[in-house]
């Protein structure tokens, strides 16, 4: 079995398996890290090793932080803006599908927003080149979704602002090599590439921290949050978060999962692209490599697709509801082996259903 969720996501078995051995007692602790107090020396021992891997991982500079939160990423796309938007009122953002979007209307509720750039028009097939943005040079920030999970559309290169750049890194974080020094902040919920859902991951750059309006709850003041924790946080996927961290330190780190992911991507798009049964309609140099979706040609199999593939194991395969078709995740969990057994399936597939086609064709000539 093989599971191309969008998110939650599958996570490795190396990682589930230590998750089960230490479930009931976490390294001869007597507790779960479920049952341990926040505050205790154990789980302050699980949250200093999580935040040393996380910055080994991005190569984070000395001054951003990390923030461990909750929320989700549809929460902060409001929590953001109120943070940031304290000492002045107006944003730039880039319109790339169906998150940002959403991020946008959040965003509209506490500031002036300029949408500097958008590919509605076009459905959303492509990132709008650099030129063409009408950017506010006296904004407070320029917003993008690095990554659109709905839409499979992906920023392949990170522009360079003169205005604090914040992005929506949800699907993509960890999945890539990212220069943190080109952000203000970015922000990921958990359950893409990082663990169980429950938790969101800020990044935020410290002369970003003192921005935030009066009506910021106090758990979610980026700038307080950042000085002391004043809440409990969601601990066990804080612990979970740790774990895949460490995972990716073993395999060599974000440069070698990102050639694997690439390798991955690539693979697929070529068959994709090998005939006209299957169709990807997002501008070839914009395609998502973690968020892989397309089309049959013939819409009306693609039902049919989808419940042969899940006989042959493959699931979670069905596209967005605001897209529809199919989509196939390819996050760092995602073997070799898995996103192979989808190439052959829709390789067979394909090749079966052109030729009943045929067959059909010529009876209905006879």
């Amino acid at each position: 079995m093989y599971n191309f969720s969008a998110g939650p996501a599958q996570l490795p078995p190396e990682v589930l398996n230590k998750a089960k051995d230490e479930l009931l007692d976490w390294h001869g602790s007597g507790m779960s890290v479920m049952e341990m107090p926040f505050t205790s020396d154990e789980f302050n021992a699980i949250t200093t090793t999580a935040y040393q891997d996380l910055k080994s991982l991005i190569n984070l500079p000395k001054n951003y932080h990390p923030l461990f939160l909750q929320g989700g990423a549809y929460a902060h796309f409001s929590l953001l803006a109120m943070n940031l938007l304290g000492n002045n009122p107006n944003a730039d953002y880039i319109q790339t599908g169906h998150w940002s979007t959403r991020a946008i209307n959040e965003a509209k509720r506490y500031g002036h927003i300029n949408i500097a750039a958008s590919s509605e028009a076009s459905g959303f097939d492509h990132v709008p080149a650099y030129h063409q943005w009408k950017l506010d040079q006296n904004a407070a920030y320029c917003h993008i979704t690095t990554n659109e999970t709905a839409n499979g559309v992906q920023f392949q290169k990170i522009p360079d602002l003169e205005v604090p750049l914040v992005a929506d890194v949800t699907s993509d974080f960890l999945t890539r090599q990212m220069d943190i020094s080109k952000f203000g902040m970015i922000y990921a919920s958990a359950q893409k590439n990082i663990g169980p859902s429950g938790l969101t991951i800020v990044i935020i750059r410290d002369d970003l921290l003192d921005q935030a309006m009066d009506i910021v709850p106090a758990v979610f003041n980026y700038g307080r949050q950042a000085q002391t924790r004043i809440n409990t946080p969601s601990t066990y996927s804080v612990y979970m978060a740790g774990l895949m961290f460490s995972w990716l330190l073993d395999q060599g780190g974000i440069e070698k999962v990102e050639q694997q992911n690439r390798l991955k991507a690539k693979r697929l798009y070529d068959v994709i692209d090998s005939d006209n049964f299957y169709l990807c309609p997002v501008n070839p140099a914009d395609r998502s490599l973690a968020n892989i979706c397309f089309e049959l040609t013939n819409a009306d199999l693609a039902d049919d697709f989808l419940n042969e593939a899940k006989e042959n194991g493959l699931l979670n395969l069905k596209g967005h509801g605001v897209r529809g078709g199919i989509r196939a995740s390819n996050y760092n969990a995602m073997p070799l082996e898995g996103m192979n057994a989808l190439i052959d399936f829709m390789e067979n597939y394909a090749a079966d259903k052109s030729t009943t086609a045929d067959k059909k064709q010529l009876c209905s000539i006879a």
